[in-house]
């Protein structure tokens, strides 16, 4: 028996093939919604008559999201995977609900909240889950299956939300997920049920629920800055002004928040986990705060249309898949080799889109290094994941797993915020995204350098 051949059948075996079914469903399901939301918005915000409040709906998410992140790592490590695992679901289906049937904003708001809270307590209940189920050797092929999770919802997630949108109603893009997250949910329970607490739970650490509340607030309030020094809304009073003063409160607010929900030397990069939580955040801030922009470039810049511009970001979504199914099948490849890798691959393919972005720029390169980009997250963000469940011992898992998702999210607010803030000082993409990508690259080979600190001893 060759060896994917062997891992396939652990996987889907009689004794693993509902877990990895459901795990792989419920990763799709909030995949999906996360995709499909923003296509649906503008209609749901007419409906509802709220655009002023446009960016609500997304920043509620966001805080309710860092929140169920925290509070669901601490309640893994202290219970076990089985308590947050079965709440997860059941809130996010209870947000699903509460948006889709939404008559007014404030409905929708709490929706949204119940949704965030759902989707992070159920993200870090998961890779709990990974860790007690799942064998090391079987852990880079489970980390492919959830990369591939992310792609089919990122290809259909967008047109199916529109179609069901101008065809019924936008309240069928919440509604109609309902009925699979209970599918989902009762084919993790067989997996879950004779779960209990991790045998040296974790000890308790002061100050972690208002940290996780000061984190909420902090993401959310960079979000909304990073979203509206990018929106350049000349109708608004000094908008710049104004999302700048919001970003400064928010580092004030983050900063002591961070010492309470991230282990220690996470920004110095010490050695094991603290350089593994920190490469995920220099993989995500750097591929998405370029992921970001890179439309924008093609259709300001360049003059392509909309659908032309999302075709490097569906080849890099490909890339990124087909880079975690080809790790998936080499168990025995070291993790920090495959994370510098997959750093030299993303600075490669930022470097490349530097050579798109000026007026000069040739813009069909985009699509060759994209999916260069692509590849280098396929296999970082996999490594990531697998570094940082072997660095974990059992009663730390769900920390860390909420220590990295925190890092990912607050990453990325800053570097779309940082090219905000530069189109909002230098007025075009032709001058003010050729500095981003250059800092963006710059942060691809800091984390090629460091990645060898990630190696669990």
């Amino acid at each position: 028996m060759t060896a994917p051949t062997a891992v396939r059948s652990e996987l889907f075996g009689p004794a693993r093939r509902a877990t990895t079914v459901g795990i792989v469903l419920l990763i799709s399901l909030v995949a999906f919604e996360a995709m499909g939301v923003g296509t649906t918005m503008p209609a749901l915000v007419a409906d509802l008559g709220g655009l002023a409040l446009y960016a609500w709906p997304f920043v509620a998410f966001l805080a309710a999201n860092v929140l169920g992140t925290v509070l669901g790592g601490r309640w893994c490590d202290r219970a076990g995977p089985r308590p947050p695992l079965l709440a997860g679901p059941l809130l996010f289906g209870a947000g699903l609900v509460v948006a889709g049937t939404a008559g007014t904003m404030a409905q929708l708001l709490a929706g949204r909240v119940l949704q965030g809270l759902g989707a992070g307590a159920l993200a870090v209940s998961v890779f709990v889950l990974i860790a007690v189920v799942y064998p090391e050797p079987l852990r880079p092929a489970v980390f492919g299956l959830i990369s591939a999770a992310w792609v089919l919802p990122a290809l259909l997630g967008p047109p199916v939300s529109g179609f069901v949108t101008e065809t019924v109603s936008w309240h069928w893009v919440f509604l109609g997920l309902v009925p699979l997250v209970f599918v989902a949910t009762a084919l993790v329970v067989p997996a879950v049920r004779p779960l209990g607490p991790p045998a040296a739970p974790a000890p308790g650490r002061r100050g972690t629920a208002a940290a996780a509340l000061g984190a909420a607030v902090g993401v959310s309030a960079l979000s909304w800055a990073a979203q509206n020094l990018s929106a350049q809304d000349p109708s608004a009073q000094n908008p710049g002004s104004v999302a700048a003063g919001v970003a400064v409160a928010a580092v004030l607010v983050l900063v002591p928040s961070l010492r309470v929900l991230l282990p220690r030397g996470v920004f110095r990069a010490g050695r094991g986990v603290p350089t593994v939580i920190a490469s995920r955040g220099l993989l995500a801030g750097t591929f998405f705060g370029v992921n970001s922009y890179l439309p924008l470039v093609l259709t300001d810049t360049h003059g392509w249309t909309l659908t032309a511009a999302g075709i490097p970001l569906v080849l890099g979504a490909l890339g990124w898949s087909g880079a975690a199914a080809w790790q998936g099948r080499r168990p025995d490849v070291p993790r920090a080799r495959l994370l510098r890798t997959g750093f030299v691959l993303l600075a490669v393919g930022v470097g490349g889109i530097g050579l798109v972005v000026p007026e000069w720029g040739v813009a069909w390169l985009a699509v060759p290094f994209w999916i260069v980009a692509g590849a280098g997250m396929g296999l970082g963000f996999s490594s990531v994941s697998y570094l940082l469940l072997s660095g974990s011992p059992a009663g730390q898992v769900g920390f860390h797993t909420s220590a990295a998702q925190i890092t990912d999210g607050l990453m990325v607010a800053t570097t779309v915020g940082a090219g905000g803030a530069l189109l909002a000082l230098l007025g075009t993409p032709a001058a003010a995204l050729p500095v981003l990508m250059a800092a963006l690259a710059g942060l691809a080979v800091a984390g090629a350098v460091v990645a060898g600190r990630a190696a669990v001893e």
